[in-house]
């Protein structure tokens, strides 16, 4: 049995959640998500808890329980709470800055790149234009932007200029040695 998959998940307050045969609907305050589960598990909803259940123990049927209530979980706190994820932008002159839907960054190339935003995700940039933050609710698409915006400059490996993750730790090259 999936130590996860078996786990109840709480329902928030101010969010509902709706089941279609195998689509699950849920909306709250930051907003409404909906997505798919495999017709092998069977979700229902309980004196405000989730129960997902899978209808036999086959290893792919086994495989999917623990993700699809993952899956869920991600969606509830999601609407609830949100998602954040914040980037730096480490090099001199480079910079990024929000124009609507939107991000214009210098990241050292002959020209700005422009990356727009899909719908549901929006970026705030702070006051040194060195530090962006992506909030929105579906946590594999603020994933997702995040590492595209990384791939535009990855952070290169002898002094560690680009785009990567707050908090990333990156270990450096020493580069070569001068003349004697």
């Amino acid at each position: 049995m999936s130590r996860i998959g078996k786990k109840p998940i709480d329902i928030p307050k101010g969010v509902d959640i709706k089941l279609e045969d195998t689509t699950v609907k849920v909306k709250g305050p930051k907003g409404e998500i909906s997505s798919k589960f495999p017709e092998s598990m069977k979700v229902s909803v309980n004196e405000g808890k989730i129960f997902v259940e899978r209808t036999d123990d086959t290893k792919a049927v086994r495989s999917l329980h623990g993700l699809t209530r993952s899956l869920i979980a991600n969606m509830l706190l999601g609407v609830s709470t949100g998602y954040q994820r914040v980037l730096e932008i480490v090099g001199t002159g480079y910079r990024a800055q929000v124009q609507g839907n939107k991000l214009l960054l210098t990241l050292g190339y002959s020209h700005p790149v422009e990356f727009e935003l899909p719908s549901g995700i929006k970026a705030a940039v702070d006051q040194k234009q060195t530090q962006i933050t992506l909030t929105g609710i579906d946590k594999q698409q603020i994933g997702q932007i995040a590492a595209n915006l990384k791939a535009l400059r990855s952070p290169d490996a002898y002094k560690g200029k680009g785009v990567r993750y707050a908090g990333e730790r990156l270990k450096l090259k020493v580069g070569k040695a001068g003349k004697k």
